[in-house]
């Protein structure tokens, strides 16, 4: 293992990428890889985790920057979790948005994924009298 860097606004081959979220299991954005590398171009902005040469692990951003944001992907390769990139991520995107009014994510309803975005001050909607839809 190398030294392990974030990068801001890099954007990888079609390919790595695809192992990435493979490698997570997040077929539905693999599934299509034109349309991935689409929304990545169209993101807000990108956050990449490099070990040398080796990309494990990518954050993207939706929205205005000013008025709401969208966390739409954090995602670290599985071999690499539990080092606290998550949380870098997370944390980068939270200091450079702090003054945006809304951030929103939305993500799977397990417990792991419960408890990482809690220990990461984030909290679920019900706790703010709100309700989420989507299509």
């Amino acid at each position: 293992m190398g030294k392990i860097i974030i990068k801001e606004d890099i954007l990888p081959v079609l390919d790595s990428v695809l192992r990435l979220y493979d490698d997570v299991s997040w077929s539905a954005y693999t599934s299509n890889p034109e349309q991935l590398e689409k929304a990545l171009k169209n993101s807000l902005k990108v956050w990449t985790v490099w070990d040398d040469e080796q990309l494990i692990g990518l954050a993207r951003v939706v929205g205005d920057g000013y008025t709401i944001i969208y966390i739409q992907d954090i995602l670290i390769l599985q071999a690499y979790q539990g080092r606290g990139l998550g949380s870098q991520l997370l944390k980068i995107i939270l200091e450079e948005y702090q003054y945006v009014r809304q951030i929103v994510l939305l993500t799977e309803n397990s417990e792991k994924t419960k408890r990482f975005y809690k220990k990461n001050a984030l909290m679920p909607v019900d706790n703010y009298q709100c309700i989420a839809f989507m299509k």
